[in-house]
């Protein structure tokens, strides 16, 4: 599926339906520039999972609201509601397992 980037105002609209996994990130983190491409591999073998980038530095609100304390900071939203969160990185298969059990 798609890989899109979100902010505070357009994040609801853009996670409201299906599978998401939200990718909480800054530039300068190391881990996430880690993430990232493994993201993108998610994004194109997995039909049925969205991914969302958000750039905390950006959206420090939208951080905020979603208790992010730690990045990478991954979210899973089902149909708009978070169903699952966890910090740091982690291998594709390992991340696209967690996703699919949220």
């Amino acid at each position: 599926m798609a890989l899109i980037y979100a902010n505070a105002d357009d994040f609801k609209e853009k996670t409201k339906e299906g599978t998401c996994l939200v990718d909480f990130y800054a530039d300068w983190c190391a881990p996430c520039r880690m993430l990232a491409p493994v993201l993108e591999q998610i994004a194109e073998e997995n039909e049925d999972i969205t991914i969302v980038k958000v750039n905390v530095d950006e959206n420090q609100s939208l951080a905020a609201e979603y208790g992010v304390r730690g990045i990478p900071a991954i979210h899973v939203m089902k149909d708009g509601k978070q169903v699952a969160s966890r910090a740091g990185f982690l291998p594709k298969d390992a991340l696209v397992d967690w996703v699919k059990s949220a």
